[in-house]
């Protein structure tokens, strides 16, 4: 049954649905998972993730790029809202090429990403901000593949983690952890 969220608390009625998992993928990692807030209320985390630019901001974008994987749900439900097109950003060897490639270091390792040669004003989303290391390389990617990087939003940020800023762009997000 879905309960109603009051506008006051949005933020913390969104974090209580977002459940956390110690010692995942690997130990010492708290893992954010946000499959109930998904499940129980991803029109209100749409909706509230939208809010976070201006009606002015979003007539200055063409493309919201999706980070793989969480971020592809988010900017899927983002680009559908706000009629823009969608641009999967991948994990290496994922989508046909020709792509641009980009390697980046994670909280916990190393990974590469991907993305497909194309154009447009561009808003990178993500489902969490750790270090960084993933939005850098994924506004680093969009430039090499021939977009304009407008904007970062992420539904998470673990802000004892990062200060994370791109080229004067600081991510937008909706639910901070100190801890």
């Amino acid at each position: 049954m879905k309960v109603a969220m009051s506008k006051k608390n949005l933020s913390q009625a969104l974090q209580a649905y977002v459940r956390d998992v110690p010692d995942f993928p690997k130990p010492g990692i708290m893992f954010r998972d946000i499959s109930p807030l998904l499940r129980d209320h991803f029109g209100e985390t749409i909706t509230e993730m939208g809010r976070l630019f201006s009606t002015q901001e979003w007539s200055d974008i063409d493309l919201i790029g999706g980070i793989e994987s969480r971020g592809f749900i988010l900017a899927a439900g983002l680009a559908a809202v706000h009629h823009k097109g969608f641009v999967k950003i991948r994990k290496k060897g994922k989508l046909p090429g020709p792509v641009a490639m980009r390697h980046y270091g994670l909280e916990y390792g190393e990974d590469a990403l991907e993305m497909q040669y194309g154009s447009g004003r561009m808003l990178i989303i993500d489902d969490v901000l750790a270090t960084g290391g993933t939005l850098a390389a994924a506004a680093e990617l969009a430039r090499e593949s021939g977009h304009t990087v407008c904007g970062f939003a992420c539904l998470i940020d673990l802000i004892y983690l990062n200060h994370f800023s791109w080229q004067g762009f600081v991510p937008r997000t909706l639910i901070q952890y100190e801890a």
